[in-house]
C-alpha cells in the first residue's frame, strides 16, 4: 500500500480529528457511486479506506511509523554498503528449504515436498539367501544405489537461490489474500439524541451520506460519546464485504438537564430569602418529580445530590440528580431587602 498519509493528504503529525475529517472528504470525493465512469474508483476507495483504518488505530499507526523509520535506516545502510563495493556471497545458514523457512517464520506447517527422485520402500523384503550365493551378492549395492540422487538433492537445498525464498513468500501472501474477503471501510458518523430518547431506549433514524436511512437502537445505559456499531449497514461496493456504520451518540445538552455519565445535572434558582433561611421545593425531572431540601445559608456554589434520579444503567443501576443552586434577585427592587443590606454595610439607616 502507498503511504497512508499521502493517500489521505494529511501530515505525519496530524491528530485523530484531522485524520477523520480528511477521510470523510476523500471518501465522498472518490466513492464509486459518484465516479461511475472511473474504472479505478473502487480500487482507490478501498485504498483510502485501508489508509484510514491504519491511521485511526494508534497502535497500528505507531507500528507503521516505526517500520517506516526502520525501512529508511535499512535503505541508507544498503546505500552505504553499495558504495563500499560488492560483498562476498553469504554461505547457506542451514539445510532448510525455502518452504521450510517460510513455514518457520509464519508459524504454519510446511507444504509437502515432491516425492520424485526418492527411493520407494519395497513392499516386502526379499528372501534371504544362504550359502555361496549370499556371499557372492552382498546387500550393500542396493543400499548405495540412490546415493548420488540424495547427495544432489542435499546440495540443491543448501544452495537454494534467493528467488525461491521470495517466490515462497509471494505464494503465502497470495493464499492469505484469496482466503480473506476485503471489507469496505466503516462509515463513522455522529448521532444526536435527546435525554428522553435515551431514557426510553428509542430507535432513532439516522440518514447516511448516500441517502439511505437506518434505525439505531439506543442500548441500555447509553451515555454521551458512546459508540454503537451497526454491522454491514455502511457503504456498498461490488465485490467487497459491506462495511459497518459506527455511530457516536451525542446527547443534546441544551435543555433544562445535562448529562455527566449516568448523572443528570440541572439548575435551581433561589431568591435571597430561601438561600439564607433554607426551603423545601419540588422540581420536575425526566423520571418524574423530585423533592429538593435546600439547607439554610446555601450559596451558588452548593450542589444537592438526589440519589437514583438520573439515567438508567446497563445493569439496573441508576445515576443521581445533581441540583446546582443559583442565587437570583427579584425583577423589581425590594425596599426591605435594600434597607437591610444598607444597614449591614453602613450601620443604622433612617
Amino acid at each position: 500500500m502507498r503511504d497512508p498519509y499521502a493517500i489521505l493528504g494529511v501530515r505525519r503529525s496530524a491528530g485523530q480529528e484531522e485524520i477523520k475529517t480528511a477521510w470523510r472528504s476523500v471518501a465522498k470525493a472518490i466513492h464509486p457511486d459518484h465516479n461511475q465512469d472511473d474504472p479505478l474508483a473502487t480500487e482507490r476507495f478501498a485504498e483510502a479506506g485501508r489508509a484510514y483504518e491504519l491511521l485511526r488505530d494508534p497502535a497500528r499507526r505507531n507500528r507503521y511509523d516505526q517500520a517506516r523509520r526502520e525501512a529508511e535506516l535499512r535503505r541508507m545502510e544498503a546505500m552505504k554498503e553499495k558504495m563500499r563495493g560488492p560483498e562476498p556471497a553469504e554461505e547457506p545458514v542451514g539445510t532448510e528449504s525455502a518452504e521450510e523457512a517460510i513455514s518457520r517464520i509464519f508459524g504454519v506447517d510446511p507444504q509437502p515436498a515432491p516425492s520424485a527422485g526418492r527411493p520407494k520402500a519395497s513392499a516386502s523384503r526379499p528372501a534371504e539367501k544362504t550359502g555361496a550365493a549370499a556371499e557372492a551378492k552382498p546387500d550393500t549395492p542396493a543400499e548405495t544405489k540412490h546415493e548420488p540422487a540424495s547427495t544432489e538433492a542435499t546440495v540443491r537445498r543448501l544452495a537454494a537461490p534467493g528467488t525461491e525464498l521470495v517466490a515462497a513468500i509471494v505464494r503465502r501472501i497470495r493464499d492469505r489474500i484469496t482466503k480473506t474477503a476485503e471489507k469496505v471501510p466503516d462509515l463513522v458518523v455522529d448521532l444526536s439524541v435527546s435525554i428522553d430518547e435515551v431514557i426510553d431506549r428509542a430507535r432513532v433514524s439516522l440518514e447516511l451520506p448516500d441517502g439511505e436511512t437506518v434505525k439505531v437502537a439506543i442500548p441500555p445505559g447509553a451515555t454521551d460519546g458512546q459508540v454503537v456499531r451497526l454491522r454491514e449497514q455502511g457503504y456498498r461496493v461490488a465485490g467487497m464485504t459491506r462495511g459497518d456504520v459506527v455511530a457516536t451518540l451525542r446527547i443534546c445538552q441544551d435543555g433544562p438537564f445535562r448529562t455527566r455519565g449516568l448523572d443528570l445535572v440541572t439548575t435551581l434558582p433561589l431568591d435571597l430569602q430561601d438561600a439564607v433561611l433554607g426551603c423545601e421545593t419540588t422540581i420536575e425531572t425526566p423520571n418524574g418529580t423530585a423533592t429538593v431540601e435546600v439547607p439554610a445559608w446555601s450559596g451558588s456554589d452548593k450542589v444537592i445530590r438526589i440519589p437514583g434520579k438520573g439515567l438508567n444503567g446497563a445493569y439496573g443501576q441508576y445515576g443521581d440528580l445533581l441540583v446546582e443552586l443559583r442565587l437570583v434577585l427579584h425583577e423589581k427592587p425590594d425596599d426591605k431587602v435594600t434597607d437591610l443590606m444598607r444597614s449591614q454595610r453602613d450601620g443604622l439607616y433612617l
